[in-house]
């Protein structure tokens, strides 16, 4: 109910009412109930009633659709949102609404489209507003993810052991060094945060990894993946305590 009050489609009662709002009368009744399975039957009753006012109707396709996102039926809902928008595009709470489930199926492009569309009705709308600049926020930090995508910590450009090319020549090992570096750089910095001995004890432990796995690369039986997993995995553990 809470959507369609404040879409400016809240069901309302009359003293006397029409034929019309008797045959909308079931999901008025099952919206107020806020019963779900209801909602789904008794207005989609009125929505497939090709005499139901089209105002009935919108009403009808909000409650439903609300219905569909609380069962986790998001297709269902979008479709409802849809249909409900091609009535009545002016309904900026219904954009907004529909955003959030495209964000929910990781449509970014979808959802940013439809906040955008909910502020351009009504630019001091709060939930769109919010919406929209975590949503870019997100997108932009994405991104930046993606630009280092299968980058190792170093530049290969400038790789001179065989054990570093090796690392830049494999998508996995290079997304294990960069990993291994981001996660050693945070562990470092809350143990100097405690005392500066024990964050240089830290990268001294890294160090060591290091000149370690410089030194044995290449030798019989030595596993480079492994070892960088085990690395990774040990410095998790420190980040987590």
């Amino acid at each position: 109910m809470a959507m369609l009050a404040a879409s400016g489609y809240a069901f309302a009662a009359t003293s006397e009412p029409t034929d019309a709002q008797i045959g909308s009368a079931p999901c008025i009744a099952a919206a107020t109930a806020g019963d779900d399975n209801r909602i789904i039957a008794d207005c989609g009753a009125l929505i497939d009633n090709e005499k139901a006012r089209k105002a009935d109707r919108v009403r009808a396709l909000i409650a439903r659709g609300a219905a569909w996102d609380r069962k986790g039926q998001i297709d269902r809902a979008i479709g409802d949102y849809d249909t409900a928008l091609r009535l009545d595009p002016t309904l900026a709470d219904i954009f907004n609404a529909r955003g959030e489930l495209w964000r929910k199926k990781g449509d970014r492009p979808r959802a940013l489209a439809d906040f955008g569309a909910a502020i351009k009705l009504n630019p001091d709308h709060p939930a769109a507003r919010g919406n929209y600049k975590s949503l870019a926020q997100e997108a932009e930090r994405l991104g930046a993810l993606m630009a280092v995508n299968n980058l190792p910590s170093f530049d290969c450009a400038t790789a001179r052991r065989a054990v570093e090319k090796a690392i830049c020549a494999n998508p996995v090992l290079a997304n294990l060094d960069r990993e291994i570096n981001a996660v050693n750089t945070r562990v470092v910095r809350e143990a100097a945060s405690d005392s500066p001995r024990a964050g240089r004890a830290m990268q001294r432990e890294q160090d060591d990894f290091l000149a370690r796995r410089n030194a044995a690369f290449g030798r019989p039986g030595y596993d480079l993946q492994k070892e960088m997993r085990e690395r990774l995995d040990h410095l998790r553990a420190v980040e987590r305590k």
